[in-house]
């Protein structure tokens, strides 16, 4: 049954693979948000049209976009795809190689070296694997068909046409991710225009370039979110120790801090370092094994949750936290 499956779903993207989304219903829509908010003028849109006429529909970078391994792995095996002996070896190279744009980014934004590191060892092994899918095809797979999050990606094509205006790029011709992210850095379009920075004067931001990705990744975090924004100086997260299993309402792997540090206390909590009491941060759980079955703890501080607003994962933004450490010790 699985082998019919699988031929099926072949046989499927052998006969939708090309498809022309000039004639997408919502192409329309699309032209008329270039023109009206992105300046484009008739010659822009219909190279726009051309370029849409030349995208393929490809099903499987949806499934691969819904089954992310930081959404379907367990922690344990996530973390052995980022935190292993090759990416703290390529890593360290890395950080010699480009000592001094990294320098110069923390001294600049405030983010340490061996972070903005290990989010580029993360996203793209230090930008040796920047994507081999075109954005074109991937942007308008999803935008136009994805069940669920079509809207986002749909903005995301919008952008990508503006970004590949303003950049000279050709559409056909760029590649990223299966999600549309591109770069050393994996920068979704809209936050390739709105943040990348040319880092090394060169008059190009170019997020291709070590230098220009470097000082991107330190911008993204700092001017990203201002609710998020990284802190100068304080750490991403701290060992913890419960006193008790944790309860049903107890506030587990979110997306921000959920109460100061005091308050964990009381409720059983140790920082594995010393905090003040009033120190906002989250509870961060994570399962090493499951036979036997065996937790960590973790207390989240305001940068932890600076790097889940590049990817609002938990297993991502430890899997960062982590290679950031273990770069660190091997400074």
């Amino acid at each position: 049954m699985k082998a019919r499956v699988t031929a099926l779903a072949a046989l499927l993207f052998l006969s939708s693979a090309s498809a022309d989304y000039s004639q997408h219903p919502r192409v329309p829509d699309l032209l008329q948000k270039l023109r009206t908010e992105y300046g484009f003028t008739e010659p822009d849109l219909a190279a726009v049209t051309a370029a849409l006429a030349q995208a393929e529909q490809v099903p499987e970078l949806i499934e691969a976009e819904q089954k992310a391994k930081e959404k379907t792995l367990t922690w344990a095996d996530y973390r052995k795809i980022h935190v292993h002996d090759a990416n703290r070896a390529n890593g360290a190279k890395f950080l010699a190689q480009n000592r001094e744009w990294l320098a110069r980014a923390e001294a600049q934004y405030g983010v340490p070296p061996v972070v903005i590191a290990a989010i580029l060892g993360v996203e793209t092994k230090y930008g040796t694997q920047t994507g081999a899918h075109r954005t074109l095809d991937a942007l308008a797979t999803q935008g136009f068909d994805h069940p669920t999050r079509s809207a986002f990606f749909f903005g995301e094509l919008v952008e990508f046409f503006a970004l590949c205006r303003d950049q000279g790029f050709k559409p056909t011709e760029v590649l990223g991710s299966y999600a549309g992210a591109v770069g050393a850095a994996q920068f979704m379009p809209s936050n390739y225009r709105r943040l990348a920075v040319d880092f090394d004067g060169d008059g190009r931001r170019d997020l291709w370039s070590a230098p220009d990705a470097i000082g991107s990744v330190a911008n993204y975090f700092v001017n990203y979110a201002p609710a998020r924004a990284w802190q100068r100086g304080l750490p991403l997260m701290v060992p913890a120790s419960l006193a008790h299993k944790p309860g049903k309402d107890w506030p587990l792997n979110g997306k921000a801090q959920t109460h100061v540090v005091g308050d964990f206390e009381k409720a059983g909590v140790k920082p594995g370092v010393e905090l003040p009491a009033d120190t906002p941060v989250g509870l961060v759980e994570l399962t090493v094994s499951l036979e036997p079955a065996r937790r960590e703890y973790w207390l989240g501080l305001q940068n932890f949750y600076s790097v889940m607003s590049y990817n609002p994962r938990v297993y991502y933004a430890m899997a960062v936290s982590q290679l950031a450490q273990e770069l660190q010790r091997g400074q």
